[in-house]
């Protein structure tokens, strides 16, 4: 049932929310500007919401009604909980909207899957999830890209590293366009899953964080390609250039293999022999 809206009353409650977060919270960058005023700025909120300041700054200021989608976004900005999410969407006279909570199965490699990656020893391979998640790799990936596991879990997505991780991106070295590609390919996910949380979560955070990826996820441009040729300048292995193919899984999951090879008897090739033989051999 639709209640009345208490637009100041949902203004107040927002300043209140974002007062509560520190940028690092959501993994925002630190800027050497002092702030004015505790928590978050109403132009990071907008960002990570995906909608502008000026529509955010009247929403605060209850000259505008939010709409039950702009109410999804900011509850995913600002790390509502249930109950908080509940009381935003009365305040904005929408409890009729309110999604409650709609949790994603938690991702899990298939163990077919699994086996063919432990199999392919002598090519950097990964298993990407939703998201573009990556749930498992190869050693030859770790030789190549960087060690997953030394970082959080959450942290292990195939864009967020291409724009984060100053190892990845000055991996590739034509990274201007493989990190275009890759927002395409997240543009398709958006469009398979738009009410995925997590995706809100990352798109407005990147958003934040890079202004290219803001400047490519408004192009709109979407990408499904599952072949190409990627170019790598290694720390270690020197100038790599490997065929990219990437298999869907046929399960309906949306899990995907990413595999990397070499044309047999290249530079390349010899290279990422060495490179992946050293690493087995140092694990």
């Amino acid at each position: 049932m639709t209640t009345a809206p208490a637009p100041r009353e949902l203004g107040a409650f927002l300043k209140a929310r974002r007062a509560q977060l520190a940028p690092q919270d959501l993994g925002l960058p630190e800027t050497d500007s002092r702030r004015r005023v505790a928590g978050l700025r109403r132009q990071e909120v907008a960002q990570l919401a995906a909608i502008s300041v000026d529509y955010y700054t009247r929403l605060e200021q209850g000259r505008v009604r939010a709409s039950a989608s702009v109410l999804t976004t900011l509850a995913r900005a600002l790390r509502l909980d249930d109950d908080q999410q509940k009381y935003l969407y009365e305040l904005a006279g929408r409890a009729d909207a309110w999604p409650r909570s709609r949790r994603r199965p938690a991702q899990r490699v298939r163990p077919s899957m699994r086996r063919l990656l432990d199999q392919l020893t002598g090519a950097p391979a990964i298993v990407l999830g939703r998201r573009m998640d990556i749930l498992a790799w190869n050693v030859a990936a770790a030789a190549l890209f960087t060690d997953f596991s030394r970082m959080p879990a959450e942290r292990r997505n195939y864009v967020r590293l291409l724009f984060t991780d100053p190892i990845v991106r000055d991996l590739h070295r034509e990274w201007r366009h493989d990190a275009r590609d890759a927002v395409a390919a997240l543009r398709m996910e958006a469009a398979a899953d738009p009410d995925d949380p997590e995706l809100a979560q990352l798109v407005g955070e990147l958003s934040v964080r890079d202004a290219d990826f803001r400047t490519w996820w408004a192009e709109h441009r979407v990408n499904d390609d599952s072949y190409g040729t990627k170019h790598y300048r290694h720390r270690l292995a020197g100038d790599l250039t490997l065929d990219c193919d990437i298999w869907s899984s046929p399960d309906g999951s949306g899990q995907r293999l990413m595999v990397l090879t070499a044309e047999p008897g290249s530079p390349s090739h010899d290279a990422l022999r060495t490179l992946t033989s050293r690493t087995a051999d140092q694990r």
